[in-house]
């Protein structure tokens, strides 16, 4: 059974710049977003392929988390989601959309730049899904700002420590709980490769991801246990809605792409999901990019 619906398969379907979307204040919704992205929730067909596998995924409640998570579920899968407490409702439409699916869904609302609240996540996601063999590293924190003159310390501190900082802090409390054959998966970005010069702070922390993704591959699979990274390029999220980018970019976001519009979250989740499953066993170390056609890697 393919995972797509043949409406989703036609590019022409989905929303083209310029878009009127309101900008809003970080961490910022998906319900607020217009046109609002389609994560999967009637579109996304499963067919089995991660049944009885138990995944964490950060930044779960919208944008590229949110059509993981979504996707897990109908494949199969138990799924805790992490989220900050402002995002709470958009959280809650996951939750039961996955319940929906006959699976066991986890909320867990926290502020993953603290180590200590990452210990505890990972803790907490392994003993309400009575184990953990996915984990998903994808919130991310992203702030344009036109000059390195004015990018502050407390910022370029914020972004590094969501981007990087948590990724570690998860990643090494979770591999108390993986075992043999799990998967570990990254979201890196386009702009580890194609920096934007207003994105300076967020693109040193993509190409960080990128390099942490082939190094702990090398070191975790003699454990069997994979590492991998997707890099998207414009995906159509509440990230680029929240400071994300300019205003006027905002509204052209993704006009750039041979495609002629930013990719929906739906389309990346089949990336998530192969490099979750077993079947997919040899593939380790690799980060694959999708950005509409620009062909960045």
């Amino acid at each position: 059974m393919n995972s797509f619906t043949n409406k989703t398969l036609i590019a022409n379907e989905y929303p083209q710049p310029p878009f009127n979307t309101p900008s809003q204040d970080f961490p910022g919704l998906a319900s607020k977003m217009d046109p609002r992205p389609d994560h999967g929730e009637t579109s996304y067909r499963g067919s089995g392929r991660l049944t009885g596998r138990k995944a964490l995924i950060t930044g779960g409640d919208s944008g590229i988390g949110r059509a993981v998570a979504i996707a897990y579920a109908r494949e199969g899968a138990d799924v805790a989601i992490n989220y900050l407490p402002a995002e709470e409702s958009d959280a809650q439409e996951v939750v039961k959309l996955i319940e929906a699916e006959g699976r066991k869904a986890v909320a867990i609302p926290g502020d993953i730049r603290s180590e200590s609240f990452c210990q505890q996540l990972v803790k907490e996601a392994a003993e309400k899904l009575d184990g953990l063999d996915i984990l998903v590293n994808n919130a991310g924190r992203q702030q344009f700002n036109e000059s390195i003159r004015t990018l502050s310390t407390e910022d370029f501190d914020a972004t590094f420590k969501t981007n990087v900082y948590a990724m570690f802090w998860i990643t090494k409390a979770a591999l108390e709980y993986l075992p043999e054959g799990a998967s570990i998966i990254n979201t890196s970005s386009v702009q580890a490769y194609e920096p934007s010069a207003i994105l300076l702070d967020y693109a040193q922390t993509k190409a960080s991801i990128a390099a942490f993704t082939k190094a702990l591959a090398k070191q975790l699979a003699e454990q069997k246990i994979r590492v991998n990274a997707v890099a998207p390029g414009p995906y159509w999220t509440p990230l680029q809605a929240c400071g994300g980018q300019p205003e006027e970019k905002l509204q052209q976001f993704g006009s750039g792409a041979p495609m002629g519009r930013p990719g929906q979250p739906v389309e990346i989740a089949p990336l998530y999901v192969t490099f979750a499953e077993n079947l997919n066993g040899f593939t380790s170390g690799q980060v694959w990019c999708s950005d509409g056609g620009t062909g960045t890697l």
